[in-house]
């Protein structure tokens, strides 16, 4: 599944990106990029990129997420949290294509260059790390133990209970 998944938001990514700028052409930085380095279209190409993953990803993860919490689950109970789950996949994406915009941005003025393992690297560590507290939520949705509650109060939950990041060290 994960290299379905990885096709599936680059895929979506580049298709969104080509129509973007074939209806409206690129972005100009000097004046329509946000705070002076944030470029919508790779925000707007990076949501679809990630609702294409969550599109793939959202059953998966919840079977995954029930055998790792040794709850059984049925097939009508697949797409249980698929709305976090996409949620947080059009975040997570578009911090990881965010960050590599504007990373490229600094290391060309600089005439640095970085190898795309660092970068990529670097870049989806900061994008996961972003959103985190989101992944916390979607787990605990669709781990069948939260039934009837919704984000907003597990979101509030995980933070009184201080398990807004945990995990994280193990999943970067």
């Amino acid at each position: 599944g994960g290299g379905l998944m990885r096709s599936a938001q680059f895929g979506v990514y580049s298709s969104a990106m080509a129509t973007i700028q074939s209806n409206y052409g690129p972005a100009d930085p000097s004046s329509q990029y946000w705070f002076g380095c944030v470029n919508p279209q790779v925000v707007a190409a990076g949501f679809c990129g990630g609702i294409g993953r969550g599109l793939v990803e959202g059953p998966f993860e919840m079977a995954k997420v029930r055998n790792q919490v040794v709850s059984g689950w049925r097939f009508g109970d697949a797409f249980q949290g698929f709305g976090t789950t996409m949620f947080r996949n059009s975040l997570l994406f578009a911090g990881f294509v965010i960050y590599m915009d504007v990373l490229k941005q600094q290391l060309d003025q600089r005439d640095m260059k970085w190898t795309p393992f660092i970068t990529a690297g670097l870049c989806a560590n900061a994008a996961w790390a972003t959103i985190w507290p989101l992944d916390v939520v979607k787990t605990r949705r669709q781990s069948g133990r939260y039934d009837g509650r919704n984000v907003l109060w597990l979101l509030r939950d995980a933070l009184r209970k201080g398990d807004m990041y945990r995990g994280m060290g193990v999943g970067l």
